[in-house]
């Protein structure tokens, strides 16, 4: 762990980008704490209100201004962080579930199981996945749950086609070998001995759907088929402010850069975490 963070530290762009995600988690977890105003209790002789740049901070303030019903827009996005990261990492966890054990599986076993597994992958890649989460939530119906399951099932196809070229290689190690010479069973084999080994690929992979499901999850809630009102959500945020874009500017471009700056953090940390754990990477550098 020391040595992680000591090269962590040696990378300007890595570092930035886990700093600015540590970040957005700590206001996630501590956004109760904060002492802000409610994010849906609205004030009709505040709407519109601009940002308070100036002047001392007080309950009453409102230092990114309100929106069209006067609701404070640092505490929706605040408290928007809170369940755009929840949905956000379940639905990388759900999908990095799934996808890493259909690629040990596919990868482990090949002949016509690979070909089965592989041939469902080309059929969802084939399939625009904002088309895809589209039709799936209008069919379901918007809800956490609903999201949650969308968003993963746009996502396990990524790791499963990186795990399973990890797999060939390893299957053919001499202690997989020695494994299968002791009498060990196929799934121990996979669950001790191949498991541990792909971690590391299935680590950068989750860092980079981390960013693609932030903005998918964005861009359903601008759609509507997202987090349902009275719920703050960045995406929604969005579609609501649009209107009032040449008048309060305020409303678009703070949801915005959160949304900007969070994927930023994200991607900057995963470009980091797959050049330091690729060798062939290390060694250019």
């Amino acid at each position: 762990m020391k040595a992680f963070f000591s090269a962590l530290l040696k990378s300007p762009s890595g570092l930035a980008g886990f700093v600015l995600l540590s970040l957005f988690i700590a206001i996630a977890i501590f956004a109760p704490m904060a002492g802000l105003v409610s994010p849906i209790r609205g004030d009709l002789m505040a709407r519109l209100s601009p940002p308070t740049w100036t002047g001392p901070f007080s309950p009453g303030a409102h230092p990114l201004g309100t929106d069209e019903v006067g609701r404070d827009i640092l505490s929706r996005i605040v408290n928007g962080s809170r369940l755009t990261l929840l949905l956000a990492t379940t639905a990388v966890v759900l999908g990095g579930i799934v996808g890493t054990l259909l690629g040990i599986i596919a990868g482990f076993y090949g002949g016509i199981v690979d070909r089965i597994l592989m041939r469902l992958v080309d059929i969802q890649l084939a399939l625009p996945l904002m088309l895809l989460a589209l039709l799936v939530v209008a069919a379901l119906g918007p809800s956490f749950v609903n999201l949650v399951i969308v968003l993963a099932l746009t996502s396990w196809i990524r790791y499963a086609r990186i795990i399973r070229g990890q797999v060939f290689a390893l299957r053919e190690r001499e202690f997989v070998q020695s494994a299968y010479a002791i009498g060990a069973s196929t799934w121990r084999i996979m669950l001790r001995h191949i498991l541990p080994n792909v971690l590391t690929p299935a680590l950068v992979v989750a860092t980079l759907e981390l960013a693609r499901i932030i903005i998918m999850d964005a861009a359903l809630s601008f759609l509507g088929l997202g987090v349902q009102p009275p719920n703050p959500s960045w995406g929604r945020m969005l579609a609501d402010g649009r209107v009032y874009i040449s008048t309060a500017w305020w409303i678009v471009t703070f949801p915005g850069l959160a949304i900007l700056l969070t994927v930023l953090s994200v991607n900057l940390l995963g470009d980091w975490l797959r050049d330091h754990f690729d060798p062939k990477m290390r060694t250019s550098r």
